[in-house]
């Protein structure tokens, strides 16, 4: 299943949020290793940090397009 382009934001946002937030769940989690409930604790992290990041990503991505943009030049092709 596809999604029309002009959706590309909220892709790029749920994609990143959760990517980012299973990673971080992961490693915040890792101390439960040796207990035996390491991956239960990993998913309901995961889903709650996911959760919380979800909108922070969709609505702080325009402006941190804004700032990176501002902070680099374009490279001249000579």
């Amino acid at each position: 299943m596809l999604v029309s382009r002009r959706y590309l934001h909220f892709v790029f946002g749920i994609i990143q949020s959760g990517l980012t937030s299973l990673v971080a769940s992961g490693v915040g989690s890792a101390a439960l290793l040796g207990q035996g409930t390491f991956f239960s604790h990993w998913m309901m992290a995961w889903l709650l940090s996911w959760g919380v990041m979800l909108p922070v990503v969709i609505l702080a991505a325009p402006a941190i397009r804004s700032l990176a943009y501002r902070l680099t030049r374009d490279d001249d092709p000579a």
